[in-house]
């Protein structure tokens, strides 16, 4: 058998405290519970207003990279380098659209300039004008549906294709390039860069 504990006795020194009254009981316990409210659900509430803004971010994301076709505006610098389409000054009616996948990225591209300016093009990919050639659609039916592109038939541009491939070792990109010359003044050029990681 265990002997008891003996109890510590109160100083003598100091007087004994009153009973606390109703309305200090009610106060103190309104006090805590505002403090563990405010201790938990604070954090609870950010991370809650910030999980929606996430999944928001997420969807925005998602049907930005789900749309089909062109999207008007120049590729960024990386896009252009990486693929090696050097839009040229000027330009206008400037739409791109890229697509990745394990196999192989593309990117579509299509602007009009004037002759100076698909020289230029030309002359960066290694190319001259008397390289392409007349009727030769170079861009195929598929990458055809994806932008919305025709060459031949009903909703398609006036005046002649000229097409060429510029063909590359992996993984440096190919280029499938058709030019339209239904403005004699204004070429439009449109382009199918690929690559193979």
């Amino acid at each position: 058998m265990t002997p008891a504990l003996p109890h510590q006795a109160e100083p003598a020194d100091e007087p004994s405290r009153p009973a606390e009254d109703r309305r200090h009981v009610i106060r103190r316990r309104a006090l805590t519970l505002i403090i563990i409210v405010l201790l938990i659900g604070v954090p609870a509430g950010y991370l809650v207003i910030s999980a929606n803004q996430s999944r928001d971010s997420g969807k925005d994301k998602e049907a930005k990279y789900a749309a089909r076709g062109l999207t008007e505006g120049w590729p960024s610098k990386l896009q252009r380098r990486l693929y090696q389409v050097p839009v040229p000054h000027p330009a206008n009616q400037v739409a791109h659209y890229e697509t990745n996948n394990w196999r192989t990225s593309r990117l579509y591209v299509q602007f009009q300039t004037t002759h100076a300016g698909l020289d230029a093009f030309l002359a960066e990919l290694g190319l001259h004008r008397n390289d392409l050639k007349r009727h030769d659609i170079t861009i195929g039916t598929r990458d055809q549906k994806v932008t919305g592109w025709k060459f031949a038939g009903e909703g398609s541009r006036p005046g002649d294709n000229f097409g060429i491939v510029r063909k590359q070792k992996n993984p440096a990109p190919t280029q499938d390039i058709v030019v339209n010359t239904g403005n004699p003044a204004f070429p439009m050029v449109y382009v199918v860069s690929r690559t193979v990681p």
